[in-house]
């Protein structure tokens, strides 16, 4: 025995709590009692609430300690929670407690001194003391450490309070993002032709949104599923937890794993602390897989297994850890061609086409092109901080309705955005598209250089091509407020020389200078 227990209480204490790192604790703290007790090794091992299995939080030898995520099922009968107890375990082919140590341990013959640990009469865990031979602990070894049982059992609390902290603070901060996020995207979420062009897509997410079934949003590049999906997880009982959108195409093939179901630390090399995967973050809310077709057959592999399990392993973990999540993926691919051609898991398929919904392109619902170009120029000339909200007149709906839009709602949304940025400093009364290649269209060559949205009339009232042109020219230097010559000059709107439109202006009499400002 040791001359003097109330220093080694003490020096053993202030080593266990000595670093934030319980695995460092964990080994200053086995280099001291090695000193008193002859341990080669030590662990913290905690219970889950049922006491079902043993999950290994940290362990340490006299080279270093590490933290570890090993998961021990444990046998029925073994665990007696009547009293804290301190065993020793000198004989591993008498105990069957031991049998399953030296398991856990992946060791052969040892001594193994065992202190369960309890907090106001629960027991949370244990810590584990060995030797690498037989024999090795007596029951003063046993005492001496039974010493240390608040200490250690304070220690524990304190990991797994930590725990709870650090995952309701990472929820938390994920539901900070989802909220700025849909405070920002406030008014692109808005779903416009909900009552026209988009009204069976909208009766089906008014169908589906109260469960909690997959959906499986198809169609177009820039159609408007990052939209939809918002309408389905806002309407939903969900809607006041998470909404994490992911873009599958754009997360490089070797870090998929990593991003949807985060990865232990030390779990692969640059790996230096844990990290919570989307699928972890979107827990009790939705996660949006966007371009869900891009993904690699190894992730659809996994994410197949979540679908079916309800939980999903981080790399380099053992640990199941359950979720509770809505899947809602897009695409603009065929996936069922592309399970014929082996390029998407069938299962996978079925799983995610439960309730499909296809988002028709803006050339099959051009009914709502007035609305969505009314909406983008209102939002766009606030953004741009425009002092006038330029209106639509019906010669130029009928000219946007003429064309093809390939691009559909986004390619609409960019053209929009595009002439109020040509159009600031002129008459922001009236706004022209001017030679923008999206209206390089055969189906309308008087389109393919200029779309004026308040066009207005012919100032002379004559059909002669003298008079046209003047016309034309005099309302191009109003809205340039008579510069010819330069960026944002008649010239460029015209796409002609300068010198070429200051020769038609003279012989059309028109004369220069900012009158027309």
């Amino acid at each position: 025995m040791i001359s003097d227990e109330s220093r080694f209480f003490e020096q053993a204490t202030l080593e266990i709590f000595s670093s934030l790192d319980v695995e460092t604790a964990l080994w200053r703290c086995l280099r001291y009692l090695s000193q008193f007790i002859p341990a080669q090794r030590m662990g913290f091992y905690f219970f889950d609430e049922d006491k079902t299995y043993l999950r290994t939080y940290a362990e340490a030898d006299m080279t270093g300690g590490k933290k570890m995520e090993r998961i021990i099922p444990i046998p029925d009968g073994i665990i007696d929670e009547d009293e804290t107890a301190i065993q020793i375990f000198n004989r591993p082919e008498e105990e069957p407690f031991l049998r399953l140590l030296q398991n856990m341990l992946g060791l052969g013959e040892i001594s193994v001194l065992v202190l369960e640990l309890r907090i106001e009469d629960s027991l949370i865990g244990m810590l584990a003391l060995g030797a690498y031979k037989r024999d090795q602990f007596t029951p003063e070894h046993a005492q001496l450490l039974k010493r240390m049982e608040k200490p250690f059992a304070m220690a524990m609390a304190n990991v797994l309070r930590f725990e709870e902290v650090m995952d309701l603070k990472n929820r938390l901060a994920d539901e900070n993002r989802c909220l700025q996020r849909e405070l920002h995207e406030i008014t692109g979420s808005e779903v416009i032709g909900g009552d026209s062009g988009l009204r069976e897509v909208m009766k089906k997410v008014r169908k589906v949104a109260p469960t909690p079934s997959p959906v499986l949003l198809t169609g177009e590049t820039g159609v408007g599923k990052e939209v939809i999906a918002n309408a389905i997880h806002y309407s939903s009982p969900r809607k006041d937890g998470p909404f994490v959108k992911v873009n599958c195409g754009a997360i490089p093939e070797s870090l998929i794993d990593s991003e949807l179901f985060g990865h232990e630390k030390g779990a692969f090399t640059g790996a230096t602390a844990m990290k919570r995967g989307l699928f972890e973050r979107a827990h009790k809310g939705t996660l949006f897989l966007d371009e869900i077709g891009e993904l690699p057959l190894h992730a659809q592999v996994r994410m197949l297994r979540v679908l079916q399990n309800k939980e999903i392993e981080r790399v380099g973990g053992v640990r199941s850890i359950p979720v509770d999540i809505r899947i809602i993926a897009a695409t603009h691919r065929d996936l069922e061609k592309m399970v014929h051609d082996r390029e998407f898991r069938e299962d996978l398929w079925f799983r995610l086409n439960i309730f499909p919904i296809r988002i028709p392109p803006l050339r099959e619902r051009k009914s709502d092109i007035r609305e969505l170009a009314a909406h983008f120029i209102e939002k766009k000339s606030k953004e741009l901080r425009m002092t006038r909200i330029p209106a639509l007149t019906s010669q130029a709906i009928d000219r946007l309705e003429s064309l093809n839009w390939p691009g559909n709602v986004r390619e609409l949304e960019n053209l929009i955005e595009r002439a109020l940025i040509q159009n600031r400093g002129g008459d922001e009364s009236a706004l022209y598209l001017v030679n923008d290649s999206i209206f390089s269209q055969k189906t309308d060559p008087a389109v393919s250089r200029t779309i004026p949205l308040d066009p207005g009339g012919l100032e002379t009232g004559s059909l002669r091509i003298d008079d046209v042109m003047g016309d034309h020219i005099r309302r191009v230097l109003k809205i340039t407020k008579g510069k010819v010559q330069g960026r944002g000059g008649a010239a460029e709107f015209l796409d002609i020389n300068p010198n070429t439109l200051r020769a038609r202006m003279k012989k059309l009499g028109i004369s220069y200078g900012r009158k027309y400002g």
